[in-house]
């Protein structure tokens, strides 16, 4: 996993890392191997039990996207959005070594909170500009999407 520490201590031969959606923490996991033939049978398996039932209304839906209502699906967002906030400067270094994080996330993060009106546009080396306050932001928050 990108930007975590934990994989030297991996021991191999299926040893691994999950990190569950909209959490922070991994856990340790053990895998097993399954040869392309295995896999080959259970999917012939599965094809056999009959013609598949879809449901059109699904198709239509729009949850799921972490941008819809100006959230995101990164857990340290609203944690880097108050440090933002707190010190007023929108830079991706800065919560690259404020939450020890790789650049594409840290970027990512930022781009997010200017979708979403916190901070300005990039301006090269310069720290971005940072449109709300604090208090703006708990009022935001206490109200909840709009």
């Amino acid at each position: 996993i990108l930007d975590r520490n934990g994989a030297e201590k991996l021991l191999g031969a299926g040893d691994m890392l999950f990190l569950p959606p909209k959490s922070a923490e991994l856990i340790r996991a053990q895998g097993c191997y399954v040869s392309t033939e295995e896999i080959r049978q259970v999917v012939d398996f599965v094809k056999e039990q009959g013609e598949p039932v879809f449901d059109e209304e699904l198709s239509h839906w729009k949850g799921g996207e972490g941008d819809e209502e100006g959230g995101s699906d990164d857990p340290l967002y609203d944690q880097a959005v108050r440090f933002t906030l707190e010190t007023q400067r929108g830079s991706a270094s800065l919560l690259q070594r404020q939450f020890q994080l790789g650049y594409t996330r840290a970027s990512r993060l930022i781009d997010q909170m200017q979708r979403n009106g916190i901070v300005g546009p990039y301006k090269g080396s310069q720290a971005r500009e940072v449109l709300v306050t604090l208090e703006e932001w708990d009022k935001r928050e206490a109200q909840g999407p709009a």
